[in-house]
């Protein structure tokens, strides 16, 4: 399965349904399942953009 890298919305407080901890504002990287993808169209958390690692040649 894959995860996605996700933070709550600015004025959000977003719960993970299976630990009922919130989810921390410098995001987390949870499960792709159908919970955490209406929470991102709802537009409840939004995805982190993160820095492509260089490879070297």
């Amino acid at each position: 399965m894959s995860e996605l890298h996700i933070r709550p919305v600015a004025g959000r407080v977003v719960r993970d349904p299976e630990t009922n901890a919130p989810l921390a504002s410098q995001g987390e990287k949870k499960p792709k399942t159908s919970y955490w993808q209406r929470r991102l169209m709802d537009g409840d958390v939004e995805l982190v953009k993160t820095k492509a690692k260089e490879v070297k040649a």
